[in-house]
């Protein structure tokens, strides 16, 4: 029952090319950011990956596609990554955008055995129809397009709606941090920090957690576990250096000087 591997590199160690990664996070938040480097150390490549988004430039998974290790994107979100615009857009990945309730419903639903379900998401339009560029060639044609998808009217509240049926995601690995885990696999994720990791964790045939602080089974509350050790299979504990090292995609506040000068001003009131 006892989970926990001694390094990310031994965690990691069974990542073939060509496999399926879910990994966790929402743009830098969360993200599994030792486990990614650890996968980047490993040199695989032709990945196929399904994220939020694809980190940024230089942190996450912006590390794997700058090496373009990555062949194929599944994702919501594009922005606050140049390379990743540049790779889609010149031929280079192949990328499939996913409304984001959709991404994670598709991991959830792959977690839970699910084959599919049926979504109002998309319907009427390319996601439904079909002939979103998946891949374009390295001239600006679309080499590959998606499918149409089937669908079905359902009667909600009186009415007729055209829903979509969207495929259960299913990945070779999960790959995630959580806050606090034990031993046996149970994690906890600390407020916006939860966003993808649970169905990430939950689609992947075998996954592995990055933990903040590592517990005996026990020692951590039942009632508090966000993640039951039954989806988790390897346990990576971090150092406190590791831990500690997570970047601020954004910031957003004023600089220090106009502050102060607020605060003189209050003061002065």
């Amino acid at each position: 029952m006892d989970k926990v591997v001694a390094s990310a590199a031994e965690a990691v160690a069974d990542i073939a090319d060509g496999a399926s990664l879910a990994v966790g996070g929402f743009g830098i938040c969360g993200i599994p950011s030792v486990l990614i480097q650890a996968i980047h150390e490993r040199g695989v490549s032709d990945l196929t990956v399904a994220s939020n988004n694809c980190g940024i430039d230089d942190w996450g998974l912006g590390i794997l596609l700058a090496d373009q290790r990555i062949s194929k994107m599944i994702a919501s979100y594009v922005g606050e990554n140049k390379e990743f615009a540049r790779q889609y857009l010149g031929g280079e990945l192949e990328v499939h955008l996913t409304p984001q309730g959709t991404l994670a419903e598709k991991m959830r639903a792959g977690g839970a055995g699910l084959g599919g379900f049926y979504t109002l998401t998309g319907s009427g339009t390319q996601i439904a129809e079909g002939g979103l560029p998946l891949k374009y060639d390295s001239e600006g044609n679309i080499a590959k397009a998606s499918e149409a998808k089937p669908t079905r009217t359902f009667t909600v509240d009186g009415e007729e709606k055209e829903f979509v049926l969207e495929e259960a995601l299913r990945c070779d690995f999960g790959v995630v941090r959580a806050w606090k885990g034990d031993r046996h696999g149970n994690l906890v994720f600390r407020q916006a920090a939860r966003n993808f990791n649970p169905p990430a964790a939950m689609c992947g045939k075998v996954t592995i957690a990055e933990v903040e602080h590592l517990f005996d089974p026990g020692e951590i509350d039942p009632d508090e576990v966000h993640l039951p050790g039954i989806f988790v299979q390897r346990v990576v504990p971090l150092t406190p250096e590791q831990a500690h090292d997570k970047r601020i995609e954004r910031r957003t506040v004023r600089p220090a000087e106009d502050a102060r000068h607020d605060e003189v001003k209050f003061s002065a009131k």
